[in-house]
């Protein structure tokens, strides 16, 4: 399996493109501010051809880039229907401090936006990711499961953090509905998973049932709501 990555824009959002190895199909993920540009070169440097584009959430950050992206391709995209409308009006989900800074931005959505299903396998380029419906960061966040050969991957979203979790103190956000997503989602995988996040470094199921205080939480189900991270 091939995972390629780049961080776009002011936030950092990790935009990723998986392709079964390279010169073949492959499917971006989350592409956010200022994500054309780069994402074309990192498509070319592989020699990658996208087919489709998923969103593990409606937030700007990781949705930014997905009308240009989804047109200049001709592909469809993909999101949860708790999240659809996000694009149409992002400042009404983004809080009382960005909100006047995004006032009045109009992303509309791409040509073709077809809905995830909690459970559903996306066949996708030749990758299979299953669909989780994880919502607390979004009513409609979810996470994707896939094989990366030597191990199982999970492209985590904002649900999951190396040391950390996805805030919940944004419009659809709930502290209770990250618990129930972090216990009954992310602590049933295997140690071995490696989690492939929206933001900042790569890490592993097994090392964050170790050390992060929110998984310890979510396990003993109860907990402060996590530091803000991200949009």
């Amino acid at each position: 399996m091939l995972i390629r990555s780049f961080p776009a824009g002011v936030f950092g959002t990790n935009c990723y493109a998986v392709a079964p190895g390279p010169g073949q199909e492959c499917v971006v993920v989350d592409p956010g501010m200022d994500a054309v540009e780069p994402l074309a070169r990192l498509l070319a440097d592989d020699g990658l051809k996208p087919v489709a584009v998923v969103l593990t959430h409606g937030h700007l950050d990781h949705t930014f880039s997905v009308l240009p992206v989804c047109d200049g391709y001709d592909i469809p995209a993909y999101l949860h229907p708790a999240d659809s409308g996000m694009l149409a009006d992002p400042a009404r989900w983004h809080g009382p401090a960005l909100a006047p800074l995004i006032t009045g931005a109009r992303l509309p959505d791409p040509a073709e936006v077809r809905p995830l299903d909690d459970g559903a396998v996306l066949p996708l380029a030749g990758v299979e990711l299953t669909v989780r419906h994880a919502p607390g960061h979004t009513r409609g966040s979810v996470v994707f499961s896939l094989d990366l050969g030597e191990a199982p991957g999970l492209l985590a979203g904002d649900v999951l953090f190396a040391g950390s979790v996805g805030r919940v103190d944004l419009p659809g956000g709930s502290w209770e509905d990250m618990l129930r997503s972090l216990r009954d989602v992310v602590l049933p995988l295997d140690d071995a998973t490696v989690v492939l996040p929206g933001h900042g470094p790569a890490t592993t199921v097994g090392r964050e049932r170790a050390t992060n205080p929110y998984l310890a939480e979510a396990a003993a189900g109860a907990g402060a709501p996590p530091a803000r991270r991200g949009l």
